[in-house]
Formats: structure tokens, C-alpha cells, sequence
């Protein structure tokens, strides 16, 4: 997959299991990222659908990384132990779900 694709705001390649884990984090549903995004839900599916580089656009490789960055997740670079997310605040709430408010 060609870099220039797959990055981050910080440069760094996101990969679809980054996504998942840190939608997961926040106890948000695809339909969730995707309405929060603007994104089909296709998209989101797509580029969370490999462990590796996420198969989207830049421009949604950032809009999504964006989005849950703002929502409270930090997206780790790999490292010796391979890339990763967490929590900003380990305390932190988790997002109440759209369709339960």
C-alpha cells in the first residue's frame, strides 16, 4: 500500500486493527464514526477491515484518525511492539452511544 495514502496527521501509517482498537476504546459503534466523520459506512468498514495500513484515501485516513484523537485517543507509532492506541486519560468515561442518548 503506497504511504502516501494510509497516513496519519503525524505522518505515521494507521492501520485498520489501530481503528478498530481505538473505536473500541471509546465504545463507539461503526455507525457512530461513520456519522461523526461524515464517512460512508463502507469507508469505515474498509479501513478497518486489515491490520494493516488502512486501505483509504489520506484524507480519510486523517478525518478518521482526527475524529477519534478528538474524541480522547492517543494513536501510538510502532515500535519494537508494533503500533498502537490508549486513552488520553485513563479515567476518561467511555462516549455514551449516539442511539442511547
Amino acid at each position: 500500500m503506497n504511504s502516501e495514502r494510509d497516513t496519519g496527521p503525524s505522518g505515521a501509517i494507521v492501520t485498520g486493527a489501530q481503528l478498530r482498537a481505538a473505536r473500541g476504546l471509546l465504545n463507539m459503534s461503526v455507525s457512530d464514526l461513520a456519522e461523526r466523520t461524515g464517512l460512508a459506512l463502507n469507508t469505515v468498514r474498509k479501513a478497518e477491515s486489515t491490520n494493516a495500513a488502512a486501505p483509504v484515501t489520506t484524507a480519510n485516513a486523517r478525518l478518521l484518525v482526527a475524529t477519534l484523537e478528538d474524541a480522547g485517543v492517543v494513536f501510538i507509532p510502532a515500535g519494537a511492539f508494533g503500533a498502537g492506541v490508549q486513552l488520553r486519560f485513563p479515567d476518561q468515561e467511555p462516549l455514551k452511544r449516539r442511539r442511547d442518548s
